[in-house]
This record gives C-alpha cells, sequence and structure tokens, in this order.
C-alpha cells in the first residue's frame, strides 16, 4: 500500500496559505460587522462549501459513514469550542495591531502546545525545548514592546494574541482526535466530515446568541453577504486542508510547519495592505521562528 503521510507537508502549505487569506478578508469586515460577526462569517458562510467538499469526497472515494466513535463528539466539542474564541481574540488582536505582528503572536501556538503537553500529559521536555520557549517568547515580548508607550495599554493586544493561540492549539488538538474517531473510511473522508459538522455546531451555536443577544449583527451579515461568501470559502477551503493535515499526523507538527504563516502574512500585509514593520517588530519575528525551531529540534 502507497504511504500517503507525507501529504500533511503540501495539505498544511495550502491550509497557511488560504488562512492568510481568510484572516485578511475577515479582519476588513471586523468594523462594519464587530468581532463576533466577523467570526461568525466563516462558520455560517463555510458550512454550506464544506457540505459540498463532503459530498465530492463521498462520491469520489464510495465511503459510507456510520455513527462515529464514542469520542468523536467530545473531542468536536472541546474543538469547535476552542476555535469560536480562539477566532474572536484573534480578530480583536488584529484589529488593535499589524496584521504581521499579531499573525507572530498567534504562532506561539506551537510552543503553548508543548507547555500544556508537559502540564497535562507530562511530555518530556529538553534543555534545548525550554530554551526554544524561553527564545520566542523573548521574540513575543519584543514586538509588544512600544517606545514611549505608558501604562499596561500596550499589552492588550499582546494577551489577545497569545490567548488566542491557546484557544487555537486546544482546537487543533480537539479536531485530531475528532477525525481519528471517525472509523472505517478514507482519512479524507473522515477529515471532510469531521470540518462539517464542526461547522455546522459552530454556525447553530454562534447564529443563536447572535440573534438573542444582538440581532442586528446577523442583519449585516447578510446585508454583506458578497464579501462575506467568499471569506467563507477561503475559510472553509482552508480548514478542509488543515483537517486533512490533522489526519496524517499529530497537531504539532502541523502547527510548526504552518509557521510559514508569518512569512506569508508579511508579504500580504507589506504588498496588499500596504502595512510596514519596525525593525524591532521584525527582530522579534525573527527570534519567535528562531524558537520555534529550536523546540520542535529538541
Amino acid at each position: 500500500m502507497t504511504d500517503l503521510t507525507w501529504l500533511w507537508i503540501p495539505f498544511t502549505l495550502v491550509g497557511a496559505l488560504g488562512q492568510v487569506a481568510r484572516n485578511a478578508m475577515q479582519r476588513g469586515l471586523t468594523k462594519p460587522l464587530g468581532t463576533l460577526g466577523a467570526t461568525h462569517i466563516r462558520f455560517l458562510f463555510g458550512f454550506p462549501f464544506a457540505v459540498v467538499f463532503l459530498g465530492s469526497v463521498l462520491v469520489a472515494t464510495g465511503d459510507h459513514i456510520g455513527w462515529p466513535a464514542s469520542g468523536f463528539y467530545p473531542w468536536l466539542l472541546a474543538g469547535s469550542a476552542a476555535q469560536i474564541a480562539g477566532t474572536a481574540l484573534m480578530l480583536a488582536a488584529m484589529n488593535e495591531h499589524s496584521f504581521v505582528v499579531t499573525t507572530a503572536y498567534l504562532k506561539t501556538e506551537a510552543i503553548q502546545a508543548a507547555a500544556f503537553g508537559f502540564v497535562f500529559l507530562s511530555d518530556e521536555l529538553t534543555g534545548l525545548k525550554l530554551l526554544g520557549i524561553v527564545i520566542a517568547t523573548l521574540g513575543v515580548v519584543l514586538t509588544a514592546l512600544r517606545p514611549g508607550a505608558k501604562g499596561f495599554g500596550s499589552l492588550r493586544p499582546t494577551l489577545l494574541g497569545l490567548f488566542a493561540a491557546s484557544f487555537m492549539a486546544l482546537s487543533a488538538v480537539g479536531y485530531r482526535g475528532a477525525i481519528l474517531n471517525v472509523e472505517g473510511v478514507s482519512f479524507v473522508t473522515a477529515a471532510s466530515f469531521s470540518l462539517s459538522i464542526a461547522l455546522l455546531l459552530q454556525t447553530l451555536v454562534l447564529s443563536a446568541y447572535l440573534v438573542v443577544r444582538k440581532p442586528g449583527v446577523m442583519t449585516a451579515i447578510f446585508r454583506l453577504w458578497k464579501p462575506s461568501m467568499f471569506a467563507g470559502f477561503m475559510g472553509a477551503f482552508a480548514s478542509l486542508f488543515w483537517f486533512l493535515a490533522f489526519a496524517l499526523t499529530p497537531a504539532a507538527n502541523v502547527r510548526t510547519l504552518a509557521l510559514v504563516e508569518v512569512l506569508i502574512a508579511q508579504v500580504a500585509a507589506h504588498y496588499g495592505m500596504k502595512q510596514s514593520i519596525t525593525a524591532r517588530e521584525f527582530a522579534g519575528v525573527v527570534l519567535i521562528l528562531i524558537g520555534v525551531t529550536a523546540l520542535v529540534a529538541g
């Protein structure tokens, strides 16, 4: 049998590219829709595309999905809830800081996953891993410091980005756990099915919340259906490739390789959003990359 495990690498790279595009689109909708409204479009408008992806996969593979194993829904619920929280925090951080620097904060996800593994799963932390964590943390602090800033106001976007990374790390682990509990089908079907159910749950939860608490936001979302539809498609597209990668390799591997997103975001921000990055912020991004590299090497 042909070993397809290596496909997680191109899947991750495609997912990273799609995620940068989706994040940029969502960021542009944060002002008219608010943080939760911009968060919701990736689920509400992404779900129909996920269903189309799943239907196409089922036709192509001939797979038949039965009732998933008992662990599927707990893992999926954990991943879905963490993703909602992580996405909202990410957009809030992007609304207060540059696109590139916020993306750098989010890339501490791999570092935090290592720390979570040590605390909750007793994963080994070697000296090189610890060094990587220290270097990357210094990089985050360096990008956050603002010359002349008074008080703790400048820490707000940093904390938003770091907590967003924490929830994203938990989300990745949850989704991989869910995918592995879809048995008897190809990894493509398991990933597509998990994505569809996750987006369905997230759509129902956020739609209900917005209708009850902020009904005007749902109206605004449908008023901006054209840009929201494209953002939803890019969200479903990127997520599908993340899920395909999670089906083939541990989440830590995927999120580490996804660090290429920092470089993609820098190019997108420079040419698409006309945002500049200071030498200090660039040095911080470099330290984050060095730290994560040391973490993986360790």
